[in-house]
């Protein structure tokens, strides 16, 4: 009997998944669309949170006990799809870096459009 390997595992697991969500925020922080909604934010904590929900949805152990998104993403005000845009962005240039493929890219891109309604408030 095979078993699916995930979209975390094929990824690298855990290493990969924390070196990748490193390198995706040095991405947004640069980006001025976005860096401001980072201004008063703990980046550490910030960093950690997003390695804990990214692995989560990509298949792997479920360790994030965060907010929801829409809760998270609610005070922020003004997000609209060019930033949400942004973000997916970045994280699909900071994969390709890491030498995904771009079928996983995609599929990753598909995780994260999945949540667009709920990071934007609609």
């Amino acid at each position: 009997m095979t078993s699916a390997v995930s979209l975390y595992e094929r990824l690298g697991g855990s290493a990969a998944i924390q070196g990748v969500t490193e390198v995706f925020y040095r991405k947004v922080l640069a980006d001025g669309l976005l860096s401001a909604y980072f201004d008063d934010v703990d980046m550490d904590r910030q960093i950690a949170k997003q390695a804990a929900f990214l692995t989560m949805a990509l298949g792997g152990p479920a360790s994030y006990t965060g907010r929801d998104l829409r809760t998270a993403h609610a005070g922020l005000g003004h997000l609209g799809d060019e930033h949400f845009d942004g973000v997916v962005g970045h994280l699909a240039a900071t994969l390709r870096e890491f030498g995904v493929s771009d079928a996983d890219i995609a599929e990753v891109g598909a995780v994260a459009e999945s949540v667009r309604s709920d990071v934007l408030n609609r």
